[in-house]
């Protein structure tokens, strides 16, 4: 309420616009339209936040489990569909990205700018639109306001005269009817005496009431121009955001975006083209019967025996065969002789009697490559990546392990069907 007027001797009031101060709430629309447009750019900040959180939480789940992947058992063309589904959260993170740039570069400031431009501050608080609303009205307001007081203290001295006065019967009447004519304002008991001062009081009442009538048709016109100037204030407000709202929906919704449309056309090609059976057959020729072999035949080592004094004509047969580039470490007898048991000596004592596939001597073994990464679970067990090359000391193991050596001398066990021999 204004703190121009006293309002204490209104007997009614409404809560319609017209009533003094009323005017108070279009004022204070102003108010809330800058407030709101701060509770929008907050609105779109966390909502830029979650953008970036989920991104995040993207790349990660995408990096760890691509590590996982490629380090599992799976193969073939299955692993890389299974790997597109990575691929497909690694373009969507970035997609994501986008909408959080889009939110805080383009929408967030379009509100804060348009809300700079709308809404003005003053040094003493508040903003001048709201301050210009509130003159406006109080100035429209003024003169009827000051007419309403005047009838209504009016109305108040006349009914107050109205009440008799104790021990006087003589003045008894009905509370009067001010709607009424003057002349039937007692109504029935116009034969009573009515004292000259009660229609002094009616007289003044009448008069305040037909100049605040006359004053209405002004107060009404001059009220509505200024809320006229309020309401188009908030049509452009109202309009503002609406294509806000509009904008930010628009970067929301990938559902609307090619580039999010092709992420997902991509991954199904890719998931397609996996074939079961050519993964089959690709296992079957690496690690499987489709595998070459050096089957064992008959050979003759007679550079063995030569450090021995005998001739190229006498051949030994109890050196174990020799073992092929593609063999998988064929395990042999170190000692082995002819069906006759004629050959009195062995490949040992033909090499000094040391045991020349002994795991332990540096040099020995069969030179063999990485199909797969690899990495050690354990302390005695190796780790190398797919391609890399070394040597193979012993033969699978009932677990399926084998000893081997990396080429910077390292010791340790390995998965036998992660290598093939070179």
């Amino acid at each position: 309420m204004s703190g121009s007027y006293d309002e204490s001797a209104a007997e009614e009031t409404t809560d319609s616009f017209w009533e003094v101060g009323n005017y108070k709430r279009t004022v204070k629309r102003i108010d809330d339209g800058h407030r709101l447009c701060n509770d929008l750019m907050n609105c779109v900040h966390e909502r830029a936040k979650i953008e970036k959180s989920y991104a995040q939480q993207l790349t990660d789940w995408s990096k760890r489990w691509r590590q996982l992947i490629e380090k599992g058992p799976q193969y073939g063309s299955l692993e890389k569909a299974w790997a597109a589904i990575m691929t497909e959260a690694d373009k969507v993170s970035e997609l994501h990205q986008e909408v959080k740039n889009s939110l805080l570069n383009d929408d967030f400031e379009k509100v804060k700018n348009w809300q700079k431009d709308a809404y003005h501050k003053q040094i003493m608080g508040g903003f001048k639109e709201a301050k210009e609303a509130e003159d406006g009205f109080r100035k429209a307001q003024k003169p009827w306001a000051k007419k309403l007081k005047e009838v209504r203290e009016a109305q108040s001295v006349l009914g107050q005269s109205c009440v008799p006065s104790l021990g006087s019967p003589a003045l008894v009447a009905p509370k009067p009817d001010f709607s009424a004519p003057r002349n039937g304002l007692w109504g029935a008991h116009s034969t009573t005496r009515v004292p000259p001062v009660l229609l002094q009081t009616q007289e003044k009442y009448e008069k305040v009431l037909d100049e605040l009538n006359k004053c209405t048709p002004q107060y009404i016109e001059s009220m509505e121009q200024v809320f006229e100037q309020c309401q188009q204030f908030e049509e452009k407000r109202l309009n503002f955001l609406k294509e806000m709202l509009l904008d930010i929906k628009r970067h929301l919704n990938l559902a609307e975006s090619s580039s999010y449309a092709n992420v997902y056309r991509e991954l199904e090609q890719t998931i397609r083209m996996s074939d079961a059976q050519e993964d089959l057959r690709w296992f079957r020729s690496t690690s499987g019967p489709g595998m070459p072999m050096n089957w064992p035949q008959f050979e003759v080592r007679l550079g063995a025996l030569a450090g021995d004094g005998l001739g190229d004509s006498h051949p030994s047969l109890s050196s174990p065969p020799s073992v092929s580039s593609h063999d998988r470490g064929q395990t042999y007898s170190a000692e082995w002789s002819d069906d006759e048991g004629s050959n009195s000596f062995n490949a040992s004592e033909a090499n000094g009697g040391a045991n020349p596939f002994d795991e332990e001597s540096a040099g020995k073994g069969v030179r063999v490559r990485a199909l797969y990464d690899y990495d050690g679970q354990e302390q005695d067990e190796l780790s190398f990546k797919a391609g890399d090359e070394l040597t193979k000391l012993g033969e699978e193991d009932e677990q399926g392990w084998c000893k081997g050596r990396l080429d910077n001398g390292q010791l340790g066990l390995y998965p036998a069907n992660y290598v093939e021999a070179i």
